[in-house]
């Protein structure tokens, strides 16, 4: 039994599929399906059901896969141990990142993280906040970047910034005039929101203090600040934005940002992974990165943090 054979194993169950699993561990199709007929013939019991399609994992394969992953997150732990020692930072490392933090957060620290760490291969990907939650407990992801807290007890929070909501008021909007928002000010049918499985949904739920009601007049099934602010501006409502997202839009369209009365509500940005993460030498280069430059761009101090987590009705 090798660590090879022990992660062909773990892809093939992923995928229940062989060739799949072996485009993701770069290993020929043949050879991936050889390995594993041999570690089954070593063992002498079928972890996987071929007779299936897509195959299926037997009763003593699924607790073989399972100790497979303790293995093989262990045996990361030693390279891991080894290279913090020499002070290498390095290897495969796969980031999920939540998609209202993504499409600002990617652009301002990538270039430099990359020029700092070469040796790095980051991998990111755009995933929900459960998403990331479920792929860090699977040891499927090294790290996320979302708003916390989120109450796992098995995931460790490392705040990077807390970013503050800021109003878009168009003209003719009943709040265009005032000079700050208040949390009493807004009414959650006047609000254009994300769709659910957002969590910056959730904040704005939660700073209203208030579910949506079930007669609204249509509904949308977008991820998009850009879509919610141009049905602003045709007079559908108001709409509430993260704070660097507001560095993005045109001058034309500033004139109707509003902040809130402080403290402001605000979100907690945080790098977040499995308590037994490995890979705590890119962690903290990661963390480092982000956090030198995001405070040159965030200076609030006098905010509230807004819980992301979803109202229970």
């Amino acid at each position: 039994m090798t660590i090879i054979q022990l992660k062909y194993l773990l892809s093939v169950a992923k995928h229940r599929n062989f060739t799949k699993a072996a485009q993701e561990v770069h290993a020929t199709q043949p050879t991936l399906s050889m390995q594993i007929r041999n570690l089954e013939e070593e063992l002498g019991v079928k972890i996987f059901d071929r007779s299936k399609n897509p195959l299926t994992i037997t009763p003593i394969g699924q607790k073989i896969i399972e100790q497979a992953k303790k293995i093989i997150l262990e045996s990361g732990k030693i390279t891991e141990l080894v290279q913090h020692e020499k002070g290498y930072i390095g290897g495969d490392f796969t980031l999920g990142i939540i998609p209202t933090v993504s499409t600002t957060l990617v652009p301002i620290f990538l270039k430099d993280f990359i020029k700092k760490y070469p040796q790095v291969k980051l991998h990111i990907k755009e995933m929900t906040t459960q998403q990331i939650i479920d792929a860090l407990l699977e040891n499927q992801l090294d790290a996320g970047i979302a708003a916390t807290p989120l109450e796992e007890p098995k995931i460790t929070e490392k705040p990077l910034y807390n970013e503050p909501f800021i109003g878009f008021i168009p003209e003719g909007h009943r709040l265009y005039g005032k000079e700050k928002l208040h949390d009493s000010d807004l009414l959650v049918d006047d609000i254009l929101l994300l769709e659910e499985g957002h969590c910056f949904r959730d904040n704005i739920l939660n700073v209203c203090k208030s579910n949506l009601p079930d007669d609204q007049p249509y509904y949308l099934d977008t991820g998009s600040f850009d879509l919610l602010v141009k049905l602003s501006k045709e007079g559908m409502g108001m709409t509430l934005l993260p704070y660097l997202h507001t560095l993005d839009l045109c001058e034309a369209d500033k004139k109707y940002l509003k902040n809130f009365e402080k403290p402001e509500p605000a979100r907690e940005i945080s790098l977040i992974y499995n308590a037994d993460n490995y890979k705590k030498g890119i962690v903290n280069a990661l963390h480092k990165t982000i956090t030198g430059i995001i405070r040159g761009l965030i200076a609030f101090f006098d905010v509230r943090i807004i819980s992301p987590l979803p109202q229970t009705k």
